[in-house]
């Protein structure tokens, strides 16, 4: 089966019918043994496994909030950090892809038409058409050294872009929480604002009545005032997060205004989420394997510049046909072969060859220490997630109570103060109170859904 050596070749082009005639078997039969010799299927090795480029952040649906999944999606989609990584990673494949080819033989084809006369002789003409092939062996393994290193950078881009997608899925959520989280702080600032509001017309009136004095009415409305500061500032800070938001799924600032203008719960995930976290899980963190694979890399070009010290080989040869009309390349035309191999051994390079493995050998140790790092942060980022989580549950136990004492003194000093038993003081105090207790409870609330977030993108989003 002398053409199936041509199949295995990388050519993609589909090859158009030639003439049947003995030459041109010659050809065929000659080319495909001198391909057949490369081998290609036990030179290129294994395939590098595909692996799937596109994270799904299943650990959203913890928190059942349809548009947090929706935003996530589209960002995942559209994020602009996320398309230069992916540009990277075609990038990186083309490169590998580049290294492969230097493993297979070198076929090129070649055609030549010439016509020729003097003044005193007839013009002539000449046809040639011939294949020419090329290939380096092997032998030290330098070649497929070179293609191991392309193919671990392959991985190692293509990991890196799992990790930006994990990192883009976290600061969505993140951002959205935030949203939600101010959005609460938001109502709860006007739900106060209109107590106080309340509090200032029954102030006004008593003291109308002869009952308090003006201060009490400049005490009320100080509170009123100072309530209706705090509302633009959480707006601004809306907006702004907003703005974040729609950049990150790759839209202009505005459009996310309308869909994110109604307020909704801050997102909550569920509990026992986070009872059991395996150890393994720190290794799904996808800047953990883009580490693992540079080492590979780095070793890898540590063998070809070890490989770059012996001699090299080359065999080469070609095949041509020539005769003086078209028609007789097909038939009757004459054939001409040539074969060359050549030996290239280094002699004196002033230890350039050696030194460019001491410097492999320096880039496989920086690799290391990378590696060593980008652990030793990830145990880092998981442990820090655990204790703010840990801490941000037990502060809204305790919060949670305080609000809820908050609320019952705030009820009855404004009872007791319409009634003419307390002073004007005690209802500012109690008021002031619950403002701050329920402001922090909406606000650890979002801490909280914000470290589970963490927790997942410190897990390299495997939380599952």
């Amino acid at each position: 089966m002398p053409l199936k050596p041509l199949e295995l070749s990388n050519v993609r082009h589909k090859r158009l019918p030639l003439p049947c005639s003995g030459h041109w078997v010659a050809i065929y039969l000659v080319t495909a043994l001198l391909l057949g010799c490369a081998n290609p299927a036990s030179q290129v090795g294994t395939p590098v496994a595909a692996e799937s480029t596109r994270v799904t952040a299943s650990w959203q649906n913890q928190f059942h909030d349809q548009i947090l999944t929706q935003m996530i999606d589209q960002a995942l989609q559209a994020n602009t950090s996320i398309r230069a990584a992916q540009a990277a990673l075609q990038q990186s494949r083309a490169l590998r892809d580049i290294k492969g080819a230097s493993l297979l033989p070198n076929l090129s084809a070649s055609g030549t038409a010439q016509r020729s006369g003097t003044d005193t002789s007839a013009f002539s003409n000449s046809f040639r058409v011939g294949l020419d092939a090329r290939w380096e062996l092997d032998l030290f393994g330098g070649n497929q050294s070179g293609l191991n290193a392309s193919a671990a950078d392959t991985q190692a881009a293509q990991a890196t872009l799992q990790d930006v997608q994990v990192s883009v899925a976290a600061e969505v959520a993140l951002a959205y929480i935030q949203i939600r989280g101010l959005q609460a702080q938001l109502n709860i600032a006007q739900s106060n604002l209109t107590s106080q509001q309340e509090t200032l017309q029954i102030t006004e009136w008593r003291t109308q009545a002869g009952l308090l004095t003006s201060l009490d009415v400049e005490q009320a409305r100080t509170s009123v005032e100072q309530t209706l500061a705090q509302i633009p500032t959480v707006t601004s800070n809306l907006a702004k997060i907003r703005h974040s938001l729609a950049v990150l799924t790759g839209q202009r600032p505005l459009e996310l205004d309308t869909q994110l203008q109604v307020a909704h719960p801050v997102p909550q995930a569920e509990q026992k989420w986070v009872e059991n976290i395996p150890a393994q899980t720190l290794r799904q963190r996808f800047d953990v394997r883009a580490a693992e694979h540079r080492i590979s890399a780095a070793l890898a070009r540590v063998s070809a510049a070890e490989a770059a010290r012996y001699p090299s080989f080359s065999l080469g040869g070609s095949l041509g046909l020539s005769a003086l009309t078209l028609a007789g390349l097909s038939n009757g035309a004459s054939l001409a072969s040539s074969a060359l191999g050549s030996l290239s051994v280094p002699l004196f390079d002033a230890d350039a060859a050696k030194n460019q493995v001491l410097a492999q050998e320096a880039a496989l140790e920086q690799a290391r220490s990378a590696y060593q790092s980008t652990v030793l942060a990830a145990l880092k980022d998981v442990e820090d997630a655990l204790v703010a989580l840990s801490g941000d549950q037990t502060r809204l136990t305790h919060l949670q109570s305080a609000a809820t004492a908050a609320e019952n003194s705030a009820l009855l000093a404004r009872q007791r103060y319409a009634s003419g038993l307390i002073d004007f003081q005690t209802v500012l105090q109690t008021q002031r109170t619950l403002l701050s207790v329920q402001d922090s409870v909406a606000s650890t609330q979002a801490d909280i859904s914000a470290d589970h977030v963490r927790l997942v993108k410190a897990l390299g989003g495997g939380l599952n």
